[in-house]
């Protein structure tokens, strides 16, 4: 089989006389794989195959999940996408939309939960994967606040603004306002990178800074300020700029 037999993912190509009846054999190879290998032996095409079974019974779902990661980048990506941009791609309708949006707001559930409560900075790796789950691929700038108590445990994690493309404007003030409002000893800033690139611009710094100096007299700790975006994360007291 040569190069042109098969398709962008490798995938060999089906020609067009070859019969369309294999699509149940498929769907139970590609479960028991799931099911005696784990997700990780899954390509993200393969993945999301998976999830279109329930949306789409009755009709091939490789065809679809591969147009997605072809439009969109990757599974996390299609997940994230809304709604008016995924009915775009042709076969995507409501139900199909509806079961992505219910399949994120799980995963985001789920991460939010595993911190709710608990010590933050003794689960570091947790909290970052609650916010990249929850911003990272958000198409706008979102600006986000752990509050913690004298234990530093989660009490609130509220998103303070929304705003364009590249900017959300943050009011220092305010910030320290509302930890005041919730007991808050300590906090740490979120936000989104809706560009991908996760490194702080010169704005990013002299914002955290302005919080820092007005929390500080008022006994508030800035533990740090993470910044997420689809190729990673950057953290301000990582980078030695708190």
């Amino acid at each position: 089989m040569g190069a042109d037999d098969k398709d962008s993912f490798g995938e060999p190509r089906l020609a067009l006389s070859e019969p369309a009846f294999g699509a149940d054999g498929h769907r139970e190879r590609l479960r028991a794989r799931f099911r005696s290998a784990g997700p990780d032996a899954l390509a993200d095409y393969e993945l999301l195959e998976l999830l279109l079974f329930r949306s789409i019974p009755r009709r091939d779902t490789k065809p679809l999940a591969k147009k997605l990661i072809a439009r969109f980048g990757s599974f996390a990506e299609v997940l994230a996408a809304p709604e008016a941009k995924l009915r775009e791609v042709d076969g995507v309708g409501e139900a199909i939309a509806l079961d992505l949006a219910t399949v994120l707001a799980a995963a985001q559930r789920l991460t939010r939960g595993r911190v709710r409560g608990k010590v933050v900075l003794s689960s570091w790796s947790e909290v970052l994967d609650y916010c990249r789950a929850t911003m990272a691929f958000a198409e706008k700038e979102q600006f986000r606040i752990l509050f913690l108590d004298k234990k530093n445990a989660l009490i609130a994690d509220e998103v303070q603004q929304t705003g364009t493309v590249d900017h959300t404007p943050v009011y220092p003030r305010e910030v320290v306002k509302r930890a005041l409002e919730l007991s808050a000893t300590a906090i740490i800033l979120v936000h989104n990178h809706p560009s991908g690139d996760p490194t702080p611009s010169k704005a990013d710094i002299q914002m955290t800074r302005q919080i820092a100096e007005v929390a500080r007299p008022l006994g508030i700790v800035l533990h740090d300020h993470i910044i997420v975006g689809r190729d990673g994360h950057a953290s301000f007291k990582g980078l030695a700029l708190l």
